[in-house]
């Protein structure tokens, strides 16, 4: 099939596919909700992609202050000789948008000839070391982290202009990868153009700095990657480590090539050197040593370069011998990954957003490289910067421009192609098929929306509703057919395929859960809690069911008891029950933590639905009991009274809930249970190897 043809037959199924679930939704979820649903899959009203940069402030120095914690977890070292206009702008930076980071910053004055001393001096929260004489970048780098404070060390050029976030993006990086020894931010010109995202070596040693002159925003530049060093204007790593290497190597005194070396003696140790586009910082390069390769301190980089090749001259062996292809990532070999989805997902609104990005983080602590690219092309913002610093390489406008020429230019690179939702896949499989042939094609269901469809028309006896769960069936079954494999979250949904797709290759890959651990004590514990998405049917169905017909009942027995309902996009329907005794309607909420680690019991009330419920999982791996409806425990090797509560009608439910508030020695069977459950069927280890056999295995 010709590339025009895949690509037209892309636009008439995505067409088609907009009109056939607008009007659904139109009967399932009203026009608001539509309008909501069709204005993001078509990415109108999308935010920007690029941020507006915080520029130097070189006004007249007034005495001001910087955080000072006590004590700090990260200590921002700043070696300087002279330039203070510069150094006064970097640290006005750090106090105009302090992180949420404890920390200390300490300015190490390297003899400067300027009134350095005076000026700083003056500076509240400053930590000011002078040295008695000149030692060079080395020296007074090594000198200030002879004294620092925090657990990690966060090495500053003074002419730099640090951006909000920054800080705290480099300090998540280390709990966010596996094994990380250094993580640099990315560097950018004041006037907005990408200085570097890192750095990749040739043979020789010679350094070629990724992206330069280029958008910083380009999905290429703008994903967390390995590299082979960060520059020392903007590098964090644990004091301990810095301590065990000795600090940056004095052979190179009194600068450059310091980072590079101190970069493969960490990965020597076993760790990794990651740069950080989260993370970004203007770097005005040249201020302090100029550009000159031929006099000044410019001239110990020409002078270091033999110093370093020689000493690792085995490591870098393995580089290519031309600049330009070193600094292309990822590496040759790397097995690559596409997943398409309808929109970018968002882990704190809905559970299939969990799974799916808790899905890329099993692929890349497998050592695959992930491309993303959300079906409405637009820049989630934060959703997007997430997958981002996690690694991710994420695709958006303007920079996709056409699905279609896309995939012709990208399609070569994957070894699997994982498509998301029905709908989806049927828009995409015949661009995969044209541009990614060698790629095998990996349906996921996220559930099977024909038999969620089912349900629903079941319990509103609704004749139309049975006639578009017909056509979803037909749909959604000739996806399968045409696809390599099909993920399924539970085994009564494989179950359901074996009669429906008796040839398909079906897998079960569940929902993905971290363990969060116990949470607060029974005692010490109240109220109830749901949380679920409200563009979600079943959700909007179980909390009309549970707010009229079950909590009234629960509120009687229980007179003090609250009930928190969490969840985005909350209908007229919801909010109508908002005044009524005990019910507080949340609507979305960004942590919802201390509701899974502080109410007693969750509910579950879904009348009908498919695939496993995050919301189930969630509390569990909380330690949060839950009471459910037998839908809501569906495919979840759940057990009544040993890991949950379960209940069909209204008196059942409430009597269930009434019961296990005051049972302490119930309540911990369910907990403990429950927790274990989420632990063996639900997590990400226990769900490794199934993700290796669809993945990797040939």
């Amino acid at each position: 099939m010709s590339f025009s043809l895949a690509g037209a037959r892309f636009q008439l199924e995505r067409a088609l596919g907009l009109c056939r679930r607008g009007l659904a939704s139109l009967r399932t979820r009203g026009a608001a909700a539509t309008w909501q649903r069709v204005s993001a899959q078509l990415g109108l009203f999308a935010p920007a992609a690029a941020e507006t940069l915080l520029t130097a402030d070189t006004s007249p120095f007034v005495p001001f202050a910087l955080p000072l914690a006590d004590p700090p977890e990260v200590s921002i070292l700043i070696p300087v000789h002279g330039h203070v206009d510069q150094t006064i702008a970097c640290l006005r930076a750090i106090a105009a948008y302090p992180p949420h980071t404890p920390i200390e910053v300490i300015v190490v004055d390297d003899a400067s000839p300027d009134d350095t001393l005076t000026l700083l001096a003056q500076v509240d929260g400053l930590r000011l070391h002078a040295l008695p004489a000149n030692l060079g970048f080395i020296g007074a780098c090594n000198a200030g982290a002879a004294i620092a404070r925090g657990r990690f060390l966060l090495f500053l050029n003074n002419d730099t202009v640090p951006q909000p976030r920054w800080l705290d993006a480099l300090h998540a990086t280390f709990d966010m990868q596996a094994d990380v020894g250094i993580v640099g931010a990315q560097l950018v010109y004041p006037d907005g153009r990408l200085q570097e995202a890192g750095t990749m070596l040739a043979r020789d040693g010679r350094g070629e700095s990724r992206g330069r002159f280029a958008d910083p925003t380009h999905p290429a530049f703008a994903w967390c990657a390995d590299v082979d060093y960060v520059s020392g204007a903007a590098l964090m790593l644990k004091r301990s480590l810095f301590e065990r290497l000795d600090g940056f190597d004095a052979r190179y005194a009194p600068a450059y090539y310091e980072d590079t070396d101190l970069a493969f003696r960490v990965r020597d140790a076993g760790l990794r050197v990651l740069v950080q586009p989260v993370a970004r910082v203007v770097h005005l390069e040249g201020v302090s040593a100029g550009t000159d390769l031929s006099r000044g301190m410019k001239a110990a980089q020409a002078r270091n370069l033999p110093v370093f090749e020689a000493r690792w001259r085995k490591a870098l062996a393995s580089r290519p011998v031309d600049p330009v292809e070193a600094g292309q990532l990822p590496r040759p070999g790397t097995p690559q990954v596409l997943i398409v989805d309808n929109l970018t997902p968002s882990p704190d609104r809905d559970s299939a957003s969990l799974r799916l990005v808790n899905l890329m983080r099993l692929l890349r602590q497998a050592g695959a490289h992930v491309v993303f690219l959300p079906a409405d092309r637009r820049h989630a913002g934060d959703a997007t910067r997430a997958l981002q610093a996690l690694g991710i390489e994420v695709w958006h406008d303007p920079y996709v421009g056409g699905v279609d020429r896309w995939m012709r230019t990208h399609g070569s690179r994957f070894q699997r192609v994982l498509l998301c939702r029905h709908y989806i896949a049927r828009e995409f499989l015949p661009l995969v098929r044209a541009h990614a042939p060698q790629a095998r094609v990996v349906f996921d269901s996220i559930d099977l929306h024909y038999m969620r469809e089912q349900r629903g028309a079941e319990v509103a006896g609704d004749a139309s509703l049975a006639r578009a769960a017909a056509r979803t069936r037909s749909l959604e079954l000739d996806v399968i057919a045409r696809s390599d494999d099909t993920l399924v979250v539970s085994a009564a949904e494989a179950e359901v395929l074996a009669t429906d797709a008796p040839d398909a290759r079906v897998t079960v890959l569940s929902n993905l859960h971290e363990i969060s651990g116990a949470g607060a004590a029974f005692a010490n514990r109240r109220d109830l809690v749901f949380v679920g998405g409200f563009r979600h049917p079943p959700n909007v169905d179980a909390m009309r069911w549970f707010l009229a017909d079950v909590f009234p009942r629960i509120r009687a027995a229980l007179p003090d008891v609250r009930f928190h309902c969490i969840g985005g996009y909350v209908p007229d329907t919801i909010t109508a029950f908002a005044d009524a005794p005990g019910v507080q309607i949340h609507g979305h909420v960004p942590d919802i933590t201390p509701y899974m680690d502080g109410c007693r019991i969750a509910v579950a009330p879904l009348r009908f639905g498919a695939g496993v419920k995050g919301k189930v999982n969630l509390s569990m791996a909380h330690g949060q009991p839950v009471v459910a409806t037998p839908c809501a425990a569906e495919g979840m090797h759940l057990h009544d009274r040993e890991d949950v509560l379960l209940a069909d009608d209204a008196d059942a439910f409430a009597n269930a809930v009434i019961a296990l508030y005051h049972d302490e020695a119930l309540w911990l069977r369910l907990a403990g249970n429950g927790l274990a459950n989420v632990q063996a069927h639900f997590s990400l280890d226990a769900a490794r190897n199934t993700v290796r056999q669809v993945f990797f295995d040939l």
